[in-house]
């Protein structure tokens, strides 16, 4: 009964009228092979051109349950952005695609071009800004906003990423293929052979590129430490910034983390998280100043302004 009644209110069966809800997209909203879900909450109120953010959900979970788990749609309803909760068509353990050379390529296809489509239609449905078009998740969450990152920097302005791996770190022949050599830390590669990895994502791409800002913990057993070590070497060599930090700061935002910047103008962040296992937690605040989405006028963050 308790399920019951979480179900009809996070789908808003039960809640007002006017008020806002998750809503699942059943038109037809441009390409998707894979058949991706299409969950959305629209705010009551929206800002003019309002940002659009993309919040996939992790492995075993779907978009309701990403839905109910953060305070985004919370802070959505404040601040009048949209937010889009794809919903991966993998049944078996509803992980993202992020092994497929489709997914992994512009344009190409896999789970990462339905959630593409999913932007492109809010952005003409809603008048959005295209130039305010963020992506944060959670373990296969956050690999998908890796995948993102890296095969569309075109559409996207900022990720953030909660205990990820690497762009391309997963590839393989195939779709949604579990890679236990990246998850358990042995895929370890230069920092120009990860960046070549992102440049042939998006061939002949020499466009701005989107700033990062990734979080892991020490002691993950699901998708080991040193995927973030690995991170760190791929973002760095795609954005030309060194590997060694322009600045470090302890106990940032919680006490044991620590804050890393790189480049000559902070795009680049990474948050070691000090004895946290791969439930990690949610910095919905941190996240939401990186992509400055609490701007609802004015000189806002967006996509094309500075950057690498």
């Amino acid at each position: 009964m308790r399920w019951t009644s979480w179900l009809l209110f996070a789908t808003g069966v039960v809640s007002g009228a006017n008020a806002a809800s998750l809503t699942q997209v059943t038109e037809n909203f441009g390409p998707n092979p894979r058949n991706v879900g299409f969950y959305i909450y629209v705010p009551d109120k929206l800002a003019a051109n309002p940002p659009i953010l993309v919040n996939p959900h992790w492995c075993h979970g779907d978009a309701r349950a990403s839905y109910a788990g953060s305070q985004y749609a919370t802070m959505a309803s404040k601040y009048g952005f949209i937010v889009i909760y794809p919903d991966s068509p993998n049944t078996a353990d509803k992980c993202w695609d992020v092994s497929s050379n489709s997914t992994l390529t512009h344009d190409a296809g896999g789970d990462s071009l339905g959630i593409v489509s999913m932007v492109r239609w809010t952005l003409n449905k809603y008048k959005g800004d295209p130039k305010r078009v963020f992506v944060t998740g959670v373990s296969s969450g956050a690999m998908m906003t890796s995948t993102l990152i890296g095969a569309y920097p075109d559409v996207f302005a900022a990720g953030s990423a909660f205990a990820g791996v690497p762009f391309g770190c997963f590839a393989a022949n195939g779709y949604g293929v579990w890679s236990d050599a990246c998850a358990t830390g042995k895929v370890t590669r230069t920092p120009a052979e990860w960046a070549a990895l992102v440049t042939a994502a998006y061939p002949g791409y020499t466009g701005w590129r989107p700033k990062m800002q990734i979080f892991h913990g020490t002691l993950d057993e699901t998708l080991n430490y040193a995927n973030f070590e690995e991170e760190v070497k791929e973002w760095n060599a795609v954005f030309g910034y060194s590997q060694t930090p322009t600045s470090s700061t302890p106990n940032t935002p919680v006490s044991n983390w620590t804050k890393y910047v790189y480049g000559p103008n902070n795009w680049f962040e990474a948050y070691r998280a000090g004895g946290v296992t791969h439930n990690i937690q949610n910095q919905e605040a941190v996240v939401m100043s990186w992509f400055d989405l609490a701007c609802t006028s004015g000189d806002c963050f967006s996509w094309g302004e500075g950057g690498a």
